[in-house]
């Protein structure tokens, strides 16, 4: 059977962190899931080692660029395994999933990775998110950032992904946007098929590392648009995103760039509902209270 290389990237979440682990160890898939833990930023915890031969744990240090994708690229470049999945450390996955989603790769060939749907918890709610359609090609993506792409949920082949696909992008302003634009050059190359089936449970906090950094996320989506000038022939897509900076804009209180970006999104998509809550934004309404009301939902600006 093929051993599975699940990467953790880690930051001061160490109770979390080990429900996330147990529930790695707890697979049913009979092969080995080796877990390489990788902390970011702060002092690792040797404690979390594990020796088994089934189920090993290792922790090191994230020695690229800080955050979270020199941290993911640290993990893939010291594993070995054949698939390699990523589990981000306050999530935490079904018993099932590496089963179901191998079981789904290898009948797949032609792809070279796979996901699964997922419960969103958010202060005491949840919300079941499975996609109907199962395969989602970077056309889909262009158009829809689509939630169950989560990044937790991934299974992928090694070699495609280090030789074909590439590691994680470490130059994506501070790392907004990140697991989105390898998405889009992943399905370059071959569609994401899903497991029709909540494997992965993301929880949500009221303390998100991006909440408050605005020109972050505007610099980050401003990065995809320049690498992916495909998005100049989706224009709903392109609308979901110039909607993204119009509402990043208006919680930085820049008024007047905050309408100028949602009257682009409106020309583009007049159904873009992202338009409309930035100009509530622009108009006082405080963007911490949009965002909360979205997440309890299951779903983001």
């Amino acid at each position: 059977m093929a051993v599975i290389s699940t990467i953790v990237a880690t930051r001061d979440r160490p109770e979390l962190l080990r429900q996330t682990l147990a529930s790695i160890a707890n697979q049913t898939y009979d092969g080995v899931i080796e877990t390489c833990v990788v902390f970011d930023q702060t002092e690792p915890d040797m404690s979390l080692e594990v020796a088994d031969g089934n189920r090993p744990v290792r922790v090191l240090r994230n020695e690229r660029q800080p955050g979270l994708q020199g941290a993911r690229n640290t993990g893939l470049l010291n594993t070995n395994g054949e698939l390699v999945a990523f589990c981000d450390d306050d999530d935490v996955w079904a018993p099932s999933k590496i089963r179901r989603q191998v079981e789904l790769l290898s009948g797949n060939p032609d792809v070279h990775f796979v996901g699964s749907g997922v419960i969103v918890e958010y202060v005491g709610e949840s919300v079941t998110r499975v996609r109907d359609e199962s395969r989602i090609t970077f056309r889909d993506l262009l158009r829809s950032r689509v939630f169950e792409a989560h990044p937790s949920t991934f299974l992928m082949r090694r070699r495609e992904l280090i030789d074909v696909i590439g590691l994680i992008d470490e130059a994506v302003p501070g790392g907004y946007g990140e697991d989105y634009e390898w998405l889009l050059r992943a399905t370059r190359e071959t569609d994401l098929l899903l497991v029709p089936a909540p494997l992965v449970t993301v929880r949500w906090h009221t303390a998100s590392f991006y909440a408050e950094r605005w020109q972050m996320r505007i610099d980050g989506l401003q990065y995809i648009l320049d690498r992916f000038p495909e998005f100049e022939t989706e224009p709903v897509g392109l609308a979901r995103i110039k909607g993204q900076m119009a509402f990043a804009k208006a919680s930085l209180g820049d008024r007047k760039a905050a309408f100028s970006l949602a009257k682009e999104t409106l020309k583009l998509n007049p159904k873009e509902a992202r338009a409309g809550l930035a100009l509530a934004v622009a108009a006082g309404v405080p963007s911490a209270t949009v965002v909360s009301q979205l997440q309890k939902r299951g779903n983001s600006v």
